[in-house]
């Protein structure tokens, strides 16, 4: 995180008409989120083709309410981190155009993001698997059937085998297009077809990541903490 780097970056904020900010599993680490790819992540515990698959609902439903429920109890103790409010104020300051995330936590919304698009959907609403009416978040930790079909309850978000969200990603690839400036922050973009997304661009790319592995493909790369560095970006702004 040299200044150089920080100099540069504020400045490509302050001259951006529409910046666009896409997050992964390293904006939420930092407030005690467990990621999925690292030594310590969920899939070292875990094989997710196991947990994480509709297939699971239906012939092991217990494996995958146990696993979810874990989910959604730590993320009751867990807050989003100072950076999630410096992404906010940067939308309120009409710095940030639209945020985009892999994350199903829903910290940017709780931190006042208005304009967030969720890719892989939220873990905090729920539905029926069978006939996809809305459930209560109490009803699926009670493992209570659904209350118009009898149909097992999941989390709302996507599963192995299950398409991205049509409407969040068609806005996603259209907010980037048209975007002057992608900050792509805490993701190791191994994922398709997210990790194609910063690059529909013609405008600047920019990687913020504790971990930096592409810096061929970006005009700008810095290697730290995402709370750190949005911390510091938001004192020289």
């Amino acid at each position: 995180m040299n200044k150089e780097d920080m100099d540069k970056l504020v400045s490509w904020m302050k001259e951006s008409r529409k910046t666009v900010i896409l997050t992964g599993a390293g904006m939420s680490t930092e407030s005690g989120i467990p990621d999925f790819r690292s030594e310590e992540g969920l899939w070292k515990k875990v094989n997710p083709m196991m947990v994480a698959r509709p297939e699971t609902i239906e012939e092991n439903y217990d494996l995958f309410h146990s696993f979810y429920k874990k989910r959604i109890e730590n993320l009751k103790s867990k807050q989003p981190h100072k950076g999630y409010d410096v992404i906010a104020k940067w939308e309120k300051d009409q710095l940030v155009d639209t945020v985009v995330t892999q994350n199903v936590d829903d910290f940017h919304r709780l931190s006042g993001n208005q304009k967030v698009l969720c890719l892989h959907g939220s873990i905090r609403t729920h539905r029926c698997h069978d006939c996809k009416r809305e459930a209560e978040e109490e009803a699926f930790l009670e493992k209570k059937p659904c209350k118009i079909c009898g149909g097992r309850l999941r989390p709302n978000v996507v599963l192995f085998g299950e398409s991205l969200s049509g409407e969040s990603l068609t806005n996603a690839t259209v907010a980037i297009k048209e975007a002057d400036l992608v900050m792509v922050i805490g993701t190791s973009l191994q994922v398709y077809p997210v990790n194609q997304l910063p690059f529909l661009t013609s405008g600047r790319k920019v990687y913020i990541n504790r971990e930096v592995h592409m810096g061929r493909d970006f005009d700008l790369c810095i290697e730290g903490d995402a709370q750190k560095i949005l911390l510091k970006l938001e004192e020289q702004i």
